[in-house]
């Protein structure tokens, strides 16, 4: 039989080596899932961050595209995953802001299933169309649209695209088809290859190709003029009315991670968001960077989940 003080003294002993476990956090790599396909603007700028976080880290960092489902395959992934440290989720508005509003079965909670990390930045998206198409501004599309009334088609990759081609149709009162897809490079692909008139997208995956003129570009989707491309008018400006919708990019680790493993995160990442040579880089490829701490985070998740609601309810948007 174990006296009281034999199970007390193996007690403390027991919570310091799992005190010592998590304080040699990380002992191996750490995955951090990105619910788009290579090549998307949340997968660009993931791995630019997986890069500087392994160095951080001191150990490797494996970027894992989990495409499906609007994002829901890999956020239902991350909440299922060990609590540990080692499975991460960058992701955006998509999985967390727009889906409990566009999807009517849902199989993670966006709230409780997660511990918010870090806030990264934004990512701004803009209006694109086919370069063959007859338009040079948002009212000559509008004007070609009901002039040829559903006959224009406007692909989406993520919930960004989704809400803001139907708040176009709806505010401008133009007939547009809808075109989804699991991602947007292959949908950047059929616009390129005049299968599909336009879309909106994220400036960082069609930056490229709207230099290359393979795309043009007509306008922002923010209030505001985007430092990133000043010259481009926003929506408003443009001529359609209150359009305002802002992609943003965020850190989580599934629900019960410790609490220090994610105070180192949110401090490494916060490094990386703040760091002047990887804000400009991230400026260079469209992606407008900053952080916010796993408290900041949390409280704007769930006003975001308020918000998305409102912008999917007035754009006439019915939960699949």
């Amino acid at each position: 039989m174990i006296d009281r003080r034999t199970f007390i003294a193996s007690a403390a002993a027991l919570a310091a080596g799992t005190g010592a476990a998590r304080a040699a956090w990380p002992e191996r790599p750490v995955t951090m899932v990105v619910p788009f396909a290579a090549g998307s603007g949340t997968d660009t700028v993931a791995r630019i961050v997986g890069e500087q976080l392994a160095a951080k880290l001191g150990q490797g960092v494996v970027v894992e595209n989990r495409a499906g489902a609007n994002g829901s395959v890999a956020a239902t992934y991350v909440a299922r995953a060990n609590p540990d440290g080692y499975t991460l989720f960058m992701t955006t508005n998509t999985s967390h802001s727009a889906n409990p509003s566009l999807m009517k079965n849902l199989t993670y909670d966006p709230v409780a299933d997660f511990s918010p990390v870090a806030r990264m930045g934004n990512l701004p998206f803009l209006l694109v169309t086919d370069p063959k198409l007859p338009v040079n501004s948002v009212a000559e599309l509008v004007a070609h649209a009901k002039a040829n009334p559903g006959k224009l088609t406007y692909a989406s990759g993520n919930s960004t695209g989704i809400v803001a081609g139907a708040t176009l149709a709806k505010r401008a009162g133009i007939d547009i088809l809808h075109v989804p897809y699991r991602s947007t490079p292959p949908a950047i692909t059929d616009i390129i290859g005049s299968r599909i008139s336009m879309m909106f997208v994220d400036i960082t995956a069609a930056l490229s190709q709207i230099n290359a003129g393979a795309l043009k570009a007509l306008a922002v989707t923010t209030a505001e003029r985007s430092k990133l491309l000043p010259n481009l008018p926003s929506m408003q400006e443009a001529g359609v009315p209150e359009f305002d919708i802002t992609s943003w990019n965020g850190v989580f680790a599934p629900a019960r991670t410790p609490a220090d493993v994610v105070a180192r995160l949110n401090k490494e990442f916060t490094a990386i968001a703040t760091d002047p040579a990887l804000v400009k880089r991230f400026a260079e490829i469209g992606f407008d960077a900053f952080p916010q701490t796993p408290d900041e985070l949390g409280a704007f998740v769930k006003a975001q989940l308020a918000n998305w609601s409102r912008m999917i309810r007035e754009a006439g948007i019915e939960p699949q």
